[in-house]
């Protein structure tokens, strides 16, 4: 009968440790794209939304109030079809750029995983619990 090999007790190192820290860090990091990302694509969305409004519109000669910052201002429909335009655009490289940007973090995170679990084993746990 093979001897079964119990789990010892892991030293960790102070690099062992930095290298935890640093997981976590990104991880951190990850999330919070995760969540940017999120916003970023209800806007474009939204965007879409009021583009597809304005293109019911019957009236040409209407002001439409449109939304910068905290103020609106009014401006006539080819001009906030531009403004419209101009968002999505400026939203699209937004989640293009933070798509490149989680693709690095988790490119970081699958090396880490691989060096930690490769020293640690089961007695580390690296895994995000999927609650959304």
């Amino acid at each position: 009968m093979a001897a079964v090999k119990k789990d010892s007790e892991v030293h960790i190192t102070y690099e062992d440790q930095q290298q935890i820290n640093k997981f976590a860090r990104f991880n951190a990091k990850l999330q919070d794209v995760k969540d940017e990302l999120n916003a970023k694509k209800k806007e474009l969305v939204n965007l879409e939304d009021a583009g597809d409004e304005l293109m019911m519109l019957d009236d040409d000669s209407a002001l439409i109030p449109y939304q910068i910052g905290e103020v609106f201002v009014e401006s006539s429909l080819d001009d906030t079809n531009q403004m419209l335009e101009d968002a999505k655009a400026k939203t699209n490289q937004a989640i293009s750029d933070l798509d490149k940007k989680g693709d690095s973090y988790r490119k970081v995170l699958s090396d880490l995983k691989v060096q930690l679990y490769a020293k640690f084993g089961n007695n580390i746990n690296l895994e995000q619990d999927e609650e959304s």
